[in-house]
């Protein structure tokens, strides 16, 4: 199946003259479809490279405008598809931007890091940046009826929701797939862009994190485990952030005395790729980690919904030394909101000390009964 993805209005929309579109998205999202299926409703003569292939290199990568005038021909659009791939490829394309008439360029890339220090200081004022996750909640709601979401939860929180692994129909399979998947991930879109000698050490850091997802983690003691200073280890967990492996919440404050503000909650961009770390695919009923696999499945739904209907949140968690906590708090539109995420259906209080800081601020409970409102479409919209 292929899916409909929500970002593909809004990247046919950013296709303009002189202008650099680029997709950013972790390997095997489904970039390389979307851009061959949006280009299609493109009516410009296109020229697609993948950068993949080393015979692109050399002139992609040469700063000779008339090597890639020659390359380009009487085409409109240039599409170039896993462009980290290009040495200097911020100034090549701001060469092109700035030199060739009306062109168009759309460039994906399945590394933040590496697409991003070339790319965004040449670039700045000619670029439109989107990102790509795996299949949403919302977009399967246009192929699954709500009932048929809320009975596959199971499977999301422990395969995850890359389309492969959806349209993969055994459990076999699937864990096969993600295994093959948590390989590139490792060694080609994180070691490989630093020249990290110690990979061990990042593959051992990565399966702490995975253990502790959802809580907060000292650094300090993740160093002290791998035996390397707290300086890498930041390193480290920025470089598996940029390469959309794993992605941080920071402590919500306003009152530095009562609130944890110098610690972070990693979550996983998908729980296949978390699971596979831990080597564990057992179903929920064996498992000691449900709240937290939930916790990391709705925050992880609900940015996906936020980027793809072009809404800006600021997002933390918050917690007081004295022990009160929400999980999730969004800050937008000058408001707060704190969202208590829970996988049952027990009653839960609004914390005290949330409502005294914060007296204008809204709370609210998200769990399987509302979850689709949170991530998705209210029932009945389209």
């Amino acid at each position: 199946m292929r899916f409909l993805r929500k970002i593909e209005k809004q990247l046919v929309l950013s296709v303009r003259p002189n202008k650099v579109v680029i997709l950013y998205g972790a390997r095997q999202v489904g970039k390389t479809t979307l851009i061959k299926k949006t280009i299609k409703q493109l009516d410009f003569k296109k020229l697609y490279i993948n950068a993949d292939e080393v015979k692109y290199r050399d002139i992609l990568s040469s700063q000779d405008i008339d090597r890639l005038k020659k390359l380009i021909g009487d085409n409109e659009l240039l599409i170039i598809d896993e462009g980290q791939r290009i040495e200097n490829i911020g100034i090549n394309l701001k060469l092109m931007v700035d030199e060739i008439p009306n062109i168009r360029i759309i460039v994906t890339g399945s590394s933040s890091l590496e697409l991003a220090n070339k790319i965004s200081e040449p670039l700045t004022g000619r670029k439109i940046t989107l990102q790509l996750f795996p299949v949403s909640i919302w977009e399967l709601q246009s192929h699954f009826s709500d009932f048929d979401i809320e009975s596959k939860l199971e499977e999301f929180l422990i395969y995850g929701t890359y389309p492969d692994t959806l349209n993969e129909s055994s459990c076999k399979g699937k864990i096969k797939y993600l295994r093959e998947l948590s390989s590139s991930y490792l060694y080609k879109d994180v070691l490989e862009l630093k020249e990290i000698r110690k990979s061990p050490k990042i593959h051992k850091l990565l399966k702490l994190v995975a253990f502790q997802m959802g809580s907060q983690v000292s650094v300090s003691e993740l160093a002290n485990s791998l035996d390397l200073d707290k300086e890498t280890v930041f390193r480290y967990l920025d470089l598996l952030e940029k390469s959309f492996v794993i992605f941080s919440l920071s402590g919500f404050s306003r009152n530095l005395r009562k609130e944890v503000t110098k610690s972070y909650k990693y979550y996983f961009y998908d729980l296949g790729i978390r699971n596979v770390l831990i080597d564990n695919f057992n179903s929920l009923v064996d498992r000691n980690d449900v709240g937290h696999l939930w916790e990391n499945f709705i925050i992880l739904e609900r940015m996906k919904y936020l980027d793809y209907s072009e809404q800006f949140a600021s997002k933390y968690f918050w917690r007081t030394y004295t022990g009160a906590e929400i999980d999730y708090v969004e800050e937008r539109d000058g408001k707060l909101f704190g969202y208590e995420i829970k996988w049952g259906n027990k009653k839960i209080m609004v914390p005290k000390t949330w409502i005294e800081i914060y007296k204008n601020a809204e709370f609210r409970v998200i769990n399987r009964e509302n979850f689709l409102e949170f991530a998705g479409e209210l029932k009945g919209k389209k």
